[in-house]
């Protein structure tokens, strides 16, 4: 337990300074670094041995992030781009079939796409104020980051003090024994604490715009803290159906990059996918 809160501690401190380069190219890089890393985990669970398809997925993978933040600049669109990878992924199976399996190339070209492309709404978060600006600001961008990080994080710190203290009844026992209904109450009603004092703060003192009401931010927390209990348990599922405790070790105490992220992947597109209805539905 020491070693995982010492690691969240410096994880928070590295988050924080991340979130001053917002504006500057490093804060895509970043994430496109992040992305990379999950990804390689991911190919790492599926057995991927063969090398050019290991390079082109994580090319692919840090690719599809920065996509993200450049799509204006390189005027590229994105399907050719990625038709043309499925299309040398399944060639450089037929010349490796021995090693590179069909379930693999799926499973890969799956991860290398979707986990970055999730990431990459911490960009689109960002940008709400150039796509929405007749509802959006720059403070909206900044508070979307942060609520998107709250209802992943905190919920996850949440119910995993909650299920220590007061969890009986198992939630999801073949899947992730030691996750309790009790601790996923407590994961929910502790980040709708924590958003309504994220909202509060931001209302106050930074005069976010009047479609974030506290209302829909509460709704929002709620349903987006199940997301990202839904998101852990589905990354505690493939974890259980390779054999491993871990998607890596490069945080001590939590595991892989893929193990803090997994339930993040699921609240940054949901959360994003929340935003873009509620700007068709006010008419922005």
């Amino acid at each position: 337990m020491k070693k995982r809160l010492l690691t969240a501690l410096v994880g928070v401190t590295i988050a924080v300074g991340w979130l001053f380069t917002v504006y500057t190219p490093a804060y895509a890089l970043i994430m496109a670094a992040v992305a990379g890393i999950c990804v390689f985990e991911m190919l790492k669970v599926f057995g991927v041995k063969n090398i050019p398809f290991f390079v082109l997925c994580e090319l692919t993978g840090v690719g599809v992030l920065l996509y993200a933040d450049y799509k204006t600049k390189l005027n590229v669109p994105l399907f050719p781009v990625l038709t043309g990878v499925v299309l040398l992924s399944l060639i450089l199976m037929v010349a490796d079939h021995k090693r590179l399996r069909f379930e693999q190339v799926v499973c890969s070209l799956f991860s290398a796409v979707m986990i970055p492309a999730a990431l990459s709404c911490v960009v689109l978060f960002r940008d709400v104020y150039v796509v929405w600006p007749k509802l959006f600001s720059q403070t909206d961008g900044i508070f979307f980051i942060l609520f998107a990080f709250f209802c992943a994080w905190i919920t996850d710190g949440f119910a995993l003090f909650a299920g220590k203290a007061l969890g009986k009844h198992k939630l999801a026992p073949n899947i992730s024994p030691n996750k309790t209904v009790e601790g996923a109450i407590g994961g929910v009603l502790g980040n709708l604490l924590m958003c309504f004092l994220l909202w509060l703060v931001f209302k106050t003192k930074y005069s976010i715009s009047e479609h974030i009401t506290i209302a829909w931010v509460l709704i929002s927390a709620g349903v987006l803290s199940v997301i990202s209990m839904f998101g852990d348990l589905a990354a505690s599922t493939i974890k259980r159906h390779s054999g491993i405790k871990d998607f890596g070790n490069i945080l001590p105490g939590h595991g892989g990059a893929m193990d803090r992220f997994d339930s993040s992947v699921f609240v940054f597109a949901a959360l994003y996918a929340e935003i873009v209805v509620t700007a068709a539905v006010i008419g922005g």
